[in-house]
């Protein structure tokens, strides 16, 4: 349990992710980063306490209005599915949520990518 003024870190954050299906470890901008089947679902960002996590834009507005202080946006993401969640902010319970939401959100982006059949 996350006691007051004590942050979740990203190894926490790494555990939780890993124990999803078919997560495997890696960087983005270098930074440490998990991928569901090679599709970037969470990253440290560059600060060290903000990640950066895949998140479909309906779900993303209402976390911003609901919750300002734990989430928020830059410019650079307002026009891509990601969410920036403040380690030092977000509860475990909140966290588990997001990364199987963001993992689900991973998935069905790679599941787009692929044509529904072979023609081999």
């Amino acid at each position: 349990m996350k006691k007051k003024g004590q942050g979740i870190s990203y190894d926490r954050v790494r555990r939780l992710g890993l124990a999803l299906p078919h997560v495997e470890e890696g960087t983005s901008y270098g930074t440490p980063a998990l991928k569901v089947k090679g599709k970037l679902f969470v990253r440290l960002r560059e600060e060290g306490d903000v990640i950066v996590l895949r998140m479909p834009f309906d779900l993303r507005e209402g976390l911003l209005a609901d919750d300002p202080g734990t989430y928020f946006i830059t410019d650079h993401y307002l026009e891509y599915p990601w969410i920036l969640v403040r380690l030092a902010k977000v509860t475990e319970p909140a966290l588990r949520e997001l990364l199987a939401l963001a993992h689900a959100s991973a998935i069905g982006a790679a599941a787009r990518r692929k044509p529904p059949f072979s023609r081999a």
